[in-house]
């Protein structure tokens, strides 16, 4: 070469030396915090970028993560030498992908790559880094376990609980029913008068229903035989699953359609008051909207006795019978009209206001329970004389009060609608009295006023038999021969007094008729076999306190 083409030749060299050694930019910093946590994509955040010193030298990143947090180094390295122990094996790269390698001081993060400041954007492989658990989790955890197995004794102890309540409650009830005493006369009616067959276990059916949460859902309930119908609504005898078991239990389902609404939400809101529980009102399971069947539907327990109309058709009962029937009616209703409960605490009185022999049932153990609220009336005391008069006249017209049926009742004195109940319960008081086998001759059942009005009597048709004849269900004088009847019929008379004011209370029925039988027993000691049983004017009865 000429002398000129061999400077030249030097100088290009040179010159493509430079340029390539100029290419080699890479971020150089040395050991610095870094807010990398190792995942993903980051940042090295160097602000110093460095020409490496030789060509073969590649851009290096290194993350490492110690007590206090994370820390990053940036670097020009060449490949051929290791570097704190480690070989470089993955320079050839474009970008920086960190990979976990073990280092003469520990464990730390590398990447290598060839291009112009590619150590400045680390990356990680979710496959390389796991980010360490915090130490705090097996603290937590150990500090949760006393509090879970806290929870499952808590959880397993109230299954427990329910399951030997449950046990317990079929058994005092299967005690019970082993103590009762024969029915005198037992099922003398046909077919059609005893459509309910008796279901022992048919009164602690509430019980089980109420212990079942169905805010949202509605209670398997399988309708079963029709048992009663009514003006508002039909009544079924159905089936109540239980969720554990192919079991079910016997209740009571009362199914207003929906023109109905008023009738139903005014039962279900008397029902709904857990002051209103007593064993002589029959006991309210739950309330529900059926959208499905457009239905409202009232669940409560099940009697297979039926109502007290029926069961008086189908029976004649004995002075013990009758003894038992009228005192839990009475006991009934006085805790309807009460207003305090045997606790001393405040209640608000509540008026039946269609008091009548259907609307009462008939239990197992032949006590009473009054049922069908649906014209019911909380006397609250907010009630003003306009809200009572609104309430209108109402009932069933052959047991309406002589004040109800001529439309004069006090609206001043909440007493006086308890004296319409007062009346009401007397005439069911003298249906019972009329089938006791103690009065004599017994006949068919009629109910208050029999023959003399029709079968479903009009207000008018009342009026004249009660306020213009001032007639009252005929007591026979055979009926007075027995001293408890004697007694019952003169707390009746009592009772249906035109007078409002001259009626008892039904407290002060239910204490005569439970006085009963010690009176009883007084007036015996007093006579001898041979004298006369009192006339009806001389009877005495027990007075109230």
């Amino acid at each position: 070469l000429t002398p000129i083409e061999n400077f030249m030749r030097i100088c290009s060299r040179d010159v493509e030396e430079k340029s390539q050694k100029f290419d080699y930019l890479c971020k150089f910093c040395d050991l610095e915090p870094s807010t990398c946590s190792g995942t993903g994509a980051c940042l090295s955040n160097c602000s110093i970028t460095s020409i490496c010193n030789s060509v073969s030298e590649v851009c290096v990143a290194i993350w490492r993560k110690n007590e206090t947090g994370f820390s990053i180094e940036t670097l020009c390295h060449e490949p051929s030498r290791p570097l704190y122990g480690v070989m470089l094996d993955d320079y050839n790269s474009s970008t920086c992908q960190m990979k976990e390698k073990n280092t003469t001081n520990g464990s730390a993060y590398f990447c290598s790559c060839t291009e112009e400041e590619c150590n400045e954007e680390l990356i990680f492989s979710p496959s390389e880094y796991t980010k360490p658990d915090d130490p705090l989790t097996p603290v937590i955890l150990v500090s949760l376990l006393p509090l879970l197995v806290m929870g499952i004794v808590v959880v397993g102890m109230f299954y427990w609980y329910r399951a030997y309540r449950q046990r317990q409650l079929n058994q005092e009830w299967e005690g019970s029913i082993k103590k009762r005493k024969p029915i005198a006369g037992g099922l003398d009616c046909s077919d059609a008068c005893a459509i309910m067959m008796d279901d022992d276990r048919s009164d602690s059916s509430s019980t089980v229903a109420n212990n079942l949460n169905h805010n949202t859902e509605p209670l398997p309930i399988e309708l079963d035989l029709l048992v009663g119908k009514g003006r508002f609504a039909q009544v079924y005898k159905a089936k109540l699953k239980q969720t554990t078991s192919d079991q079910f239990e016997t209740v009571a389902v009362k199914i207003f359609p929906y023109e109905e609404y008023a009738s139903w939400k005014n039962e279900k809101d008397i029902f709904s008051n857990t002051d209103l529980r007593h064993e002589n009102i029959l006991q309210f399971l739950t309330a529900e909207e059926r959208k499905v069947e457009k239905q409202y539907w009232l669940i409560t327990a099940f009697h297979p006795r039926g109502n007290l109309q029926e069961y008086l058709t189908c029976h004649v009962i004995s002075w013990e019978e009758l003894h038992v029937l009228s005192s839990s009616l009475a006991r009934g209703v006085a805790h309807l009209h009460s207003d305090r409960l045997p606790c001393g605490r405040p209640k608000v009185p509540i008026v039946h206001r269609d008091l009548k022999s259907s609307n009462i049932l008939v239990k197992n153990d032949l006590t009473c329970c009054v049922c069908d609220f649906g014209l019911g009336l909380c006397l609250d005391s907010s009630l003003s004389v306009d809200d009572l008069a609104n309430s209108g006249q109402v009932g069933t017209a052959r047991y309406m009060a002589p004040e109800v049926l001529e439309a004069r009742l006090n609206l001043e004195n909440i007493e006086s609608f308890k004296q319409t109940d007062i009346y009401s319960m007397a005439l069911v008081l003298w249906e019972m009295t009329s089938r006791c086998e103690a009065i004599g001759e017994v006949k068919d059942y009629e109910p208050a006023y029999g023959s003399k009005v029709r079968e479903h009597p009009c207000v008018e048709s009342m009026k004249d038999n009660v306020l213009r004849d001032r007639g009252r269900p005929e007591i026979p004088d055979s009926w007075l021969q027995h001293q408890g009847v004697a007694m019952i019929c003169a707390t009746i008379k009592e009772c249906w007094d035109h007078d409002p004011e001259a009626r008892l209370t039904a407290h002060c029925v239910a204490e005569r008729i439970s006085e009963m039988e010690d009176e009883m027993d007084k007036l015996s000691s007093r006579s001898s076999s041979a004298e006369k049983i009192p006339e009806e004017g001389t009877v005495n009865t027990p007075r109230c306190k």
